[in-house]
This record gives C-alpha cells, structure tokens and sequence, in this order.
C-alpha cells in the first residue's frame, strides 16, 4: 500500500500531509498571519515556512505513527504560488527525498486541488470552480486533459476579498476571508458593485476601483469609497462585506453554471480556500438544484 508524504507551502500556509491509498493519516499546518491592514510578502512568508516546517514534518510523522523508512514517495507542490514560500518548501522536500532515498514528485498545485477535493468527496466528472488567494478558474476534464474553460482576466476572488480586508481594517485570524464571511451574516444593506462578467471570464479589479478600470492598472482604491459611504452613515462594514460577498459569489455562479452547459455536466466540485466559504457553497447548491445537479464542497482541512 503506497504511502506518500506531501509539502504544500505555495502560499501562507504551510502543510505536511500523509496519505495511504487515498485515506489521509495526517494533515498538520501552520499559518503565517499578518497584522490587521497588512498582506503577507514573499520574503517574510518564506521565513515563516523555513522556521516551522521541520516540526509540521515531525508532527505528521507522529500523527501518522509512522516512521521515515516506511514513506514510498516524496511529493512538494511545484507551482503555480509565491516564489520564495515554494522554493523554501521545495528544498526540505528534495533534501527529505535524498536523506530517505525516496522518489520525488512535483504535483501542480491546481490539479492537487482537484485531485484531493475528488477523492473527499467522491466527485466523478464534475465541473471544477477553483477559487482561491491566487486563483480562480473553472476547470472541466475533457479529451485526458485538464480545461480551463472560464478565469477571472485581473485578480483572483481571493486577492479581492483580502485586499477589501485590508481596507477595512479586518483581521487576518485565522483569514480575511472568514472574517468577512462572518461580518457578511450581519449585514442588511446591499451596496450596488460592478458586476463584470465576460463569457466564461470574471472581472474582480473594478469592484476594488469601483470605477470603470482601463489598461492604467487600478489607480482609485476602494478606501476612499469605502470610507466615504461608511463616514455618511450610507452603510455600515458589515453590508460592504454582504455586498461584496454576494457580487463576487453571484459572478462565480454564473460562469460556473454556463461551463456546465457547456459540459453537459451534472455536478459541481468547489475547491480552494475561497470554496470553504459557506454563502458560496450556499448559492452554488441553489443552482445545482435548479439544474438537477450534484454539488461536492471541500471544507477547511
């Protein structure tokens, strides 16, 4: 029975997983959490990772009640990620494989999402809508390959809900995400944002500028909207973060269900750590629902 030992540290969190034969036997991570207003940079990342990384190794092993010796294979995410948090995860894994004399495989980072999120869950052929800090695609397996069939052309949702996080000065324990998820249940006021949606393809920067976005790049911040309309009482942070919620869930829905027609699919796998969020996973099933179909969700672990 194949036992493989795995690192992830393609982004702020890093993580050793054990599995056999598809049964996960241990699944230890830490996180790297900034100060309230502030993201996470490469370097500073990567440093976090460098100094916790052998006790997350050690804590699998022991959660896993096994010994170095009865590892079959070394795996490491290759990319895509940060840089620096790759790298400095990919060197302990290589030097993990040469101590212990184990093959060593590099797993892309999107299909790993997949794959483990099939294997949960118990998916079959499912429409793929990977959200997360850096991505945002939907993914359809089609001819032996994985296709992109819609993508946000700016900023994954997971970017955009950080930095609105940041702009409201949101904790990032344990995420920004969550906290806003959180703020969302409150809120009672829908705030009108831009809804763009191409096709298959999103558009998340002009919620950030709320302001029609051209080749320039993102001059005006959502801040000074932001503060303007909470300063005049016009809304409160919890209907931002409601608002915001449903706009950028509502757009994700919407490519998400025409990559289906397309398909001729009739379930829906969600992964990533954008897909944790239970409003989406919410209005994901009202769809599936009106389509006849299936959806699989992957949570926190």
């Amino acid at each position: 029975m194949t036992i493989v030992l795995g690192f992830e540290g393609s982004a702020n969190k890093i993580g050793v997983g054990i599995v056999q034969d598809g049964k996960v036997l241990s699944n230890p991570r830490r996180t790297y959490i900034t100060p309230p207003g502030q993201g996470f940079l490469p370097s500073d990342t990567a440093r976090h990772h460098r100094s916790c990384i052998l006790e997350v190794l050690k804590e699998a092993l022991e959660e896993a009640n096994l010994q170095a010796r009865e590892i079959d294979c070394v795996a490491y995410t290759k990319g895509p990620g940060m840089g620096a948090p790759l790298l400095s995860v990919a060197i302990v894994a290589r030097t993990v494989a040469q101590l212990w004399k184990k093959p060593l495989l590099g797993v892309n980072h999107c299909i790993g999402h997949i794959e483990m999120g099939r294997l949960i869950t118990g998916a079959v052929n499912p429409t793929v809508l990977y959200v997360s800090g850096g991505n945002t695609q939907v993914i359809a397996y089609s001819e032996h390959r994985y296709r992109i069939f819609g993508e946000t052309i700016d900023i994954a949702v997971g970017n955009c809900l950080d930095r609105f996080a940041r702009v409201l000065k949101i904790s990032n324990d344990p995420s920004p995400g969550y906290n806003i998820e959180q703020m969302a249940k409150k809120g009672k006021t829908f705030v009108e944002l831009p809804y763009t949606v191409k096709g298959m393809d999103v558009s998340f920067s002009g919620i950030l500028s709320h302001t029609e976005v051209n080749s320039v790049s993102i001059l005006v911040s959502l801040q000074d909207v932001a503060h303007k309309m909470l300063s005049s009482g016009e809304c409160t942070p919890e209907d931002l973060c409601f608002s915001l919620q449903e706009t950028l869930f509502s757009m994700l829905v919407e490519i998400t269900e025409r990559a289906m027609a397309h398909c001729g699919s009739q379930e829906v796998l969600i992964v990533g750590g954008v897909g944790c969020n239970l409003r989406l996973q919410e209005m994901m099933e009202a769809m599936c629902k009106e389509r006849g179909a299936k959806l699989f969700a992957t949570d926190e672990r």
